[in-house]
């Protein structure tokens, strides 16, 4: 049987150093060993490796774990799996992070310089040493590089000022800042966070010009390729996009290593294997993983994963499946199928975030979108009961957006504000706003006569039910005299459009609501392809006011906390400077939800043990891969 929620003692860390442990292996690597094909597993692992205490018992090797991928776009669900092997990771409770790929780290008095301590003797999956050096080509000659990085990422960029190294010997190295950085440990335990330690320098300098002075030859042959960073990361892959898993060639340090031609458009599955020279070990010894294969084959929709799903055909998975919908046909076909419903907490405000685009092109629709009467006529317009009872089961509650109501940093104006229907103050308050003025349907008119009507973008295909609760809202704002045309599109043309700002308003989840600090892009924008009400907001942000467009003093002013929060070291004025973004973004009022976020499913196999029953599903945690799949196995 598999224990309840994780506490946060459950995955144990043993790193004491020359732990005696007599070290064993996969048979299938016990074989390659025999016949001369891969060196002793003492050779292969670091001199301490991490012991990891399994969350229920020790495993046996072997078996493959089979998930189900949405179209040639989905690389995040293999990052889950797979999870980012990043110098730090987050506890398996998502209370706090603790070292990974760094054995340890000393942190200067000021918060401002990272000493980290890496294993000696860890090896890259191709047998290569793993260094300092490793670090240092990310730093030196890829993140202070402007082709590379015409805008370093903003996580290691401080006051204005890149991140620089040290490195101190082959396996200590001090990443320094200009000043403070309190959350630089926890953001290194995102996944969008793992650069410093993702690209193997042996290796990757091949398609750099400071090492290969014929690199542009390389560029010239390669089709689709214009500059050697693209070529670089053709190659190499990035943070977050399907090229990380395309090459077969790449070294890495994570548990399972991509074979064959990889993750591509065109793909109709990936296959993972063991690394052999992964380098974490269970409490007997073993290496890890326990399991020997991952492979996920490519579905064209959501539905053909639910039906691979109820046809016993996915191991464990809730990412396109976890719609509360799929429950009562999850469990109906459990048994016959073979796996367990398997629960995951939400870690989300909303189950939808409705954006008013702040800055439209077109000034009329910007002072519309602008007005805050507007919105929060158009709040109080929405029957919020209606759609939790038809589109969501009854699951959920009336509710904006920010943390939850268990968390630390709840905030009621932020998450209940304006959340009661009442389309008779929605109606007094567009009428106070200057658009009383209607057309024969008896549709607002806007000032240069045309009619109030938005435009809503929305991903149908992922979220279906964005498009139900759609059109349900539609008829509310009706009833006010406001026109919707909604429109769902494939997920690249959603964000191009969003990009390139040129949207009414789009439909998108709310994170924050257990990690808020960790995704506050619905009250700060600053993500590019997320804060929805604001891309040029958060564009200005990002280039350091060099690009997009400067945000109004309201918004400057969180931006300028949230620069504070992230240098301070101490955890509680942090919070405390979080609560004022909080409190400004909810007296701006400049996007609103319907509905609290009820909790999630997915499907595990009945025999796949060490398997929490509940997981926290985040983004940002990001599930499952910090209850460390490496230490699943089956049973029997």
């Amino acid at each position: 049987m598999r224990v309840g929620l994780i506490s946060a003692t459950a995955l144990l860390v043993g790193m004491v150093p020359g732990l005696a442990l007599a070290l064993n292996e996969a048979p299938s690597l016990a074989e390659q060993v025999a016949a001369g094909s891969l060196p002793p597993v003492e050779e292969r692992l670091p001199a301490s490796p991490e012991v990891i205490t399994p969350l229920n018992e020790v495993g046996t090797y072997g078996g493959t774990l089979r998930r189900v991928l949405g179209g040639s776009n989905d690389h995040n669900s293999i990052l889950r799996i797979v999870s980012p092997q990043g110098l730090t990771r987050w506890k398996a409770d998502f209370s706090a992070v603790i070292p990974n790929v760094a054995e340890s780290w000393d942190v200067n008095e000021v918060g401002s310089e990272f000493t980290f301590h890496l294993r000696e003797g860890m090896k890259w999956s191709d047998g290569h040493p793993f260094t300092a050096d490793d670090i240092m080509f990310f730093v030196e000659d890829l993140l202070h590089n402007e082709e590379f990085y015409p805008n370093p990422p903003a996580r290691f960029v401080v006051d204005g000022e890149t991140m620089t190294a040290e490195k101190v010997d082959d396996h200590t190295v001090t990443l320094k800042f200009a000043a403070p950085y309190g959350t630089f440990l926890t953001e290194l335990a995102t996944p969008l966070a793992q650069e410093p330690v993702l690209w193997a320098k042996h290796f990757c300098q091949q398609f750099h010009p400071k090492y290969n002075p014929d690199v542009q030859a390389s560029v010239d042959a390669t089709e689709a390729v214009e500059d050697w960073p693209s070529l670089f990361r053709l190659n190499c892959g990035e943070v977050e996009a399907p090229n990380r898993w395309a090459n077969a060639e790449r070294p890495t340090l994570d548990p399972w290593i991509v074979t064959g031609d990889g993750y591509s458009a065109g793909s109709t599955q990936v296959v993972m294997e063991r690394n052999p020279y992964f380098w974490q070990v269970d409490t007997d010894g073993n290496q890890l993983p326990y399991i020997d294969t991952l492979e996920m084959n490519v579905a064209v929709d959501n539905q053909t994963i639910v039906l691979e799903a109820i046809a016993g055909n996915i191991d464990m998975q809730r990412r396109r499946i976890d719609n509360l919908s799929n429950k009562p046909v999850f469990a109906e076909n459990a048994d016959k199928a073979g796996f367990e419903i398997l629960n995951m907490t939400n870690s989300s405000a909303n189950v939808m975030a409705i954006h008013f685009n702040h800055t439209h092109k077109d000034p009329v629709m910007r002072e519309l979108l602008r007005n805050k009467d507007v919105r929060v006529a158009l709040s109080l317009a929405i029957d919020r009961e209606e759609i939790i009872d038809i589109v969501y089961q009854g699951q959920g509650e009336p509710y904006q957006i920010g943390p939850r109501p268990d968390h630390v940093l709840y905030n009621e104006q932020l998450g209940r504000q304006y959340t009661e229907f009442d389309p008779d103050r929605a109606n007094e308050l567009l009428d106070a706003a200057g658009y009383a003025e209607r057309d024969s349907e008896d549709y607002r008119l806007l000032p240069d006569g045309r009619r109030m009507a938005f435009n809503i973008q929305y991903t149908g295909i992922e979220q279906p039910d964005w498009g139900d609760a759609l059109e349900i809202i539609a008829q509310h704002w009706q009833d006010v005299g406001v026109e919707i045309n909604t429109g769902s599109v494939e997920r690249s043309i959603y964000y191009s459009r969003g990009e390139a700002n040129e949207h009414d308003i789009m439909v998108w989840g709310a994170p924050g609501g257990l990690d808020p600090t960790l995704s506050p892009r619905d009250v700060i924008s600053v993500h590019p392809q997320a804060s929805w009400y604001a891309i040029p907001w958060a564009r200005w942000y990002l280039s350091g006011g060099t690009e997009g467009e400067e945000p109004t003093p309201s918004m400057k002013e969180r931006l300028a906390l949230y620069d504070a929060f992230k240098k301070e070291a101490d955890q509680e004025k942090a919070l405390d400077i979080f609560r004022q973004i909080h409190q400004i973004a909810a007296d701006e009022f400049e996007i609103i939800g319907v509905s609290l976020a009820p909790d999630l499913v997915g499907v595990v196999n009945k025999n796949l043990r060490n398997v929490p029953d509940q997981i926290p599903a985040s983004w940002m945690y990001p599930d499952p891969g910090p209850t460390l799949p490496q230490t699943y196995f089956y049973a029997g």
